[in-house]
């Protein structure tokens, strides 16, 4: 079994005449947590929706969960929970239906769909909002409401684009929270994309993505050595690639 939850070999992408990513490269551990941080337009969604076949590229290599996205798209993409930086919510339905709906189109139904509804609600401390419909639920608990829905089918990969985009500081920081807190029980990988450097804990993964470029990976501590992790996101920010 591959030690890797997510690994991207020499990926390159572009619309038109120019390029978005450049010989992307870099590897997440099973059971880590990696911020993709760079600043806007560094190439972030653009490598979500490559990692997610919402576009393709003939060039480099995508494995999610030890599973070639190219060669056998739907076992990888099965293994990946997604939440896109737009909401995708019902907001006619309540929590619940929006998760029992999405359930049943990953074949899940019965028994198995409400023990795993019911076990997503607890983990996103969503149960007493069960029954409320998306539309009247603040931002934070409609993100909290996509990352259950998300983690219905137990993925092994959990994917994020902005998450927390338009949320106010405090919702901002219980859903990394959250979130952190799922990956540190247990074998779940996520890859959550940002451009804020306050959702970047020193312990997890970091890849910078610059200009389409990878310009560093490693755990955020030994990035960031003896500065912050602002510091040095400024300054790869404003070096020319």
């Amino acid at each position: 079994m591959s030690p890797y939850g997510l690994n991207v070999q020499h990926l390159s992408f572009g619309y038109g005449a120019g390029p978005v990513l450049k010989d992307v490269s870099f590897a997440i551990e099973r059971g880590r947590f990696c911020a993709l941080l760079g600043p806007n337009g560094a190439g972030k969604t653009s490598l979500f929706s490559l990692l997610t076949r919402l576009v393709t590229t003939p060039t480099g290599r995508i494995e999610i969960a030890g599973n070639d996205l190219r060669v056998s798209p739907r076992r990888a993409l099965a293994t990946m929970g997604i939440v896109f930086q737009q909401m995708t919510l019902d907001l006619d339905l309540s929590v619940r239906r929006n998760l029992s709906y999405y359930a049943a189109l990953r074949g899940l139904s019965g028994r198995e769909s409400d023990h795993r509804i019911e076990a997503a609600l607890e983990r996103l401390d969503l149960t007493e909002k069960s029954s409320v419909r998306a539309r009247e639920l603040n931002g934070g608990h409609r993100r909290r409401t996509e990352i259950a829905r998300a983690l219905l089918h137990d993925p092994e990969i959990l994917l994020l684009d902005e998450p927390t985009v338009g949320l106010d500081p405090a919702s901002r920081a219980a859903i990394t929270r959250h979130v952190h807190a799922l990956c540190a029980e247990g074998r779940l990988t996520v890859l959550w994309a940002t451009h804020l450097v306050d959702e970047v804990r020193a312990d997890d993964d970091l890849v910078f993505l610059h200009r389409g470029k990878v310009l560093a990976h490693d755990t955020a501590s030994r990035i960031a050595g003896d500065r912050t992790i602002e510091a040095v996101f400024l300054e790869m920010s404003s070096a020319a690639v």
